[in-house]
């Protein structure tokens, strides 16, 4: 068996996944990758390329909305005892940045809990967990537990399993629940009702805020029915849509995200503005979609690292095939017809 910790062709151990404790900590406390001068010659080639790889995706108000909804849910849920407490459900197509918005939203929170009560490390203020595909009860709670490194066996069933979780994060203080990819649970087969079922049950028994992220949740099984109604009556449902380009604000929005990433590039031969240029183009490109946006010129900013070039153009953008979601909704622009 290959160790988890084991290094990849290039030298680099692996990060853990955030869906575990240790990969979740390291997610949350480390910082980004300097931005030096790229014209600094103590800068090595491959600490560039992991720099580029990783630029970060810029707030946008959509993301500002949910964290200033979050926080007044933490709020409201702080003094409630019984029942299961008022939660958010992130919905909206894919790549358009929901689980990056729920990240930065636990990173924020666990940062801020860290500055409340310094000296505590044992705390677990945030838990993050994806739902696994065709999940059980069983399964599901076994992702609690993993994430906080408790040992599973086979002799323990379901119940231990969930009693022994919930009893610890009492214990370890969570106040945060994030669970990514909630839309792989079909109500309408047996084994996703009853995972249904222990979410709920699992919201009752855990003293926190509940966030869920999802793929056009309106639309899913999830809200249908006797649960799904139970589901609908405390979460609030909160819409994560690519970002539009149609009045004079969209564009502001979509200029300002645009030129705020192309301000951290590190190009030798990058003209700045260019991006800014084209950021029409870029939106036709990804179809406003924030994750298709950040591969975009991720991958352009690479390519442009290894094969020498050192800039961006638009002949370059065009060269980068994209996810299979923006490149369908892309729409390339027609010129009006003459009358």
């Amino acid at each position: 068996m290959v160790s988890e910790r084991a290094h990849d062709a290039a030298g680099f151990a692996p990060l853990a996944p955030p869906t575990v404790w240790q990969g979740w900590d390291a997610f949350v406390s480390r910082p980004p990758a300097p931005a030096r001068d790229a014209a600094d010659p103590a800068w090595p080639q491959a600490e560039r390329e992991d720099y580029h790889s990783e630029l970060a995706v810029m707030r946008t108000p959509v993301m500002d909305s949910i964290f200033t909804a979050v926080r007044r849910l933490l709020l409201l849920n702080r003094r409630q005892q019984a029942g299961a407490r008022r939660g958010l459900i992130i919905s909206g197509p894919a790549t358009t940045g929901k689980t990056t918005t729920m990240m930065a939203l636990g990173r924020s929170f666990q940062l801020a809990d860290a500055r409340q009560h310094p000296g505590h490390g044992g705390r677990r203020p945030v838990l993050f967990i994806s739902v696994p595909p065709a999940a059980t009860p069983k399964m599901l709670v076994s992702e609690f537990a993993r994430f906080l490194g408790m040992p599973i066996t086979d002799r323990l069933n379901q119940t231990q399993i969930t009693s022994a979780v919930c009893d610890l994060l009492c214990e370890l203080g969570t106040q945060l629940v994030l669970i990514d990819d909630v839309h792989l649970l079909d109500t309408q087969r047996r084994a996703g009702a009853e995972t249904s079922d222990q979410l709920k049950y699992l919201g009752e028994r855990i003293p926190a805020t509940f966030v869920y992220s999802a793929i056009d949740i309106e639309t899913s099984s999830l809200l249908s029915g006797v649960r799904g109604a139970q589901i609908a009556g405390r979460f609030k449902i909160f819409r994560h849509p690519p970002l539009p380009y149609a009045t004079a604000q969209d564009q502001a929005v979509w200029d300002d995200l645009v030129q705020a990433m192309e301000g951290m590039l590190r190009l030798h031969a990058h003209r700045p503005g260019t991006l800014v240029k084209h950021a029409a183009y870029l939106h036709q490109r990804t179809a406003g979609r924030i994750g298709s946006l950040s591969h975009l010129i991720r991958e352009a900013a690479l390519i442009a690292l290894t094969e020498g070039t050192e800039r961006i153009t638009k002949q370059l953008l065009s060269e980068v095939a994209l996810d299979a979601a923006a490149e369908t909704q892309a729409r390339p622009t027609r010129p009006a017809r003459r009358k």
